[in-house]
């Protein structure tokens, strides 16, 4: 099967960038929906619980089972006979930002308010979600935050160079960080209305499940090296705990 034409090298680098702001503006969008719409308190006698918590557990399913099907090794080669290979990681951004976006705008309130944190604890779960979401770029950083978001990858700059495997900074805490921000960022909510604590359950959850999947092709990828690696660093999101 042909592949689609794409003119290079400008073309690809302004498909790759505008994908890359688009992940950028995907979670700005979420920001501000989970402090704007995610955080309004419904009144549980208004709103049926079953129905919104279906929907919202079906927005995210379809948002995640295309992160997990794009992510593996044979979908990657099946999309470089369709696209050019430096715009295969593009295509996994674009779809997943726009995506994720389309979660945010559809997530249904769910009525209800799990806590409501004084305020001395209030603020510790406020700092707690800044740092989770400093720790998320130092990560990202780590990774290569343009490579990540697909703009590396154009022209082949980053085609000959050989996988890299990090085990440096808040990689030697566990071997998924940014997940672990993630889990920080949605938990800590000093006011845990019911929509928010329905989008941290589910979303951590897919985490969880998600993983084992993730490291079996990054033993793939980086052989004994990533098992020595998973021997040292034993904890994959959560010290002490998973």
């Amino acid at each position: 099967m042909p592949r689609l034409p794409v003119t290079q090298p400008v073309g690809h680098l302004a498909v790759a960038t505008l994908g890359g702001l688009t992940f950028v503006a995907s979670l700005a969008y979420f920001a501000v929906s989970y402090t704007g719409r995610f955080g309004e308190v419904l009144d549980p006698a208004s709103t049926p619980l079953r129905t919104p918590v279906l929907v919202d557990a079906a927005l995210f399913t379809a948002f995640a089972l295309h992160h997990s099907i794009f992510a593996r090794t044979g979908v990657k080669t099946a999309i470089t006979r369709l696209l050019p290979r430096d715009l295969e990681r593009s295509a996994y951004v674009w779809i997943a930002s726009v995506l994720f976006i389309g979660v945010c705008a559809w997530w249904r309130p769910v009525p209800g308010v799990a806590w409501r944190l004084p305020d001395g604890w209030r603020t510790a779960a406020i700092v707690l979600q800044a740092v989770a979401g400093v720790a998320t770029l130092v990560a990202a950083r780590q990774l290569g935050v343009l490579r990540l978001a697909g703009v590396q990858q154009v022209g082949g700059g980053d085609s000959t160079e050989p996988p890299t495997l990090d085990d440096s900074g808040l990689y030697a805490i566990v071997r998924h960080p940014i997940y672990l921000a993630w889990v920080a960022l949605v938990w800590a909510a000093p006011v845990m209305t019911a929509t928010r604590l329905t989008f941290a359950a589910i979303s951590t959850a897919y985490l969880v499940a998600a993983v084992p999947f993730e490291e079996r092709d990054l033993r793939r990828l980086f052989g004994e090296a990533y098992a020595r690696y998973s021997k040292r660093v034993r904890w994959r999101i959560i010290p002490w705990l998973y």
